[in-house]
């Protein structure tokens, strides 16, 4: 079982915006600890990835809203991205249509969409909250 309160962020490997997304997490939800869920440009993969991918991010989420009790889940993207080379405006449509594909997974969980430009500063791009139980 685990110790502590988890968020969850599906996030960029990118190491620039490991720090800025767990932060923000961290203030703004009073979690101790982020399970990061990395990949090269996740918001593109959950926007108009193939369907195997999408279920690969989905599976990993799964275990940070199961075992470790996460009640949000942080969908990012970022400017400068190598994993989806897209200009920002894209990456927030991207993000925007990411944060659909995790609603249409059912969890109890507020969904949040972020975008981090190249300064490290982060934007909120929307909010889902979590569907009645």
């Amino acid at each position: 079982m685990a110790s502590g309160t988890f968020g969850t962020a599906v996030n960029c490997m990118d190491g620039r915006v490991q720090s800025p997304v767990a932060d923000w997490v961290k203030v703004n939800f009073g979690v101790q600890y982020v399970d990061m869920v990395t990949e090269a440009g996740p918001d593109g993969i959950l926007a108009h990835g193939s369907a195997q991918l999408v279920e690969h991010i989905r599976q990993r989420v799964l275990v940070s809203t199961g075992p470790h009790g996460s009640r949000v889940v942080i969908v990012a993207g970022h400017s400068g991205c190598a994993g989806n080379a897209v200009p920002d405006e894209q990456h927030r449509a991207d993000v925007r249509a990411a944060m659909s594909t995790a609603a249409s997974w059912g969890l109890p969980v507020q969904i949040v969409g972020l975008f981090v430009n190249e300064f490290g500063a982060v934007e909120v791009i929307g909010r889902l909250d979590a569907p009645a139980q």
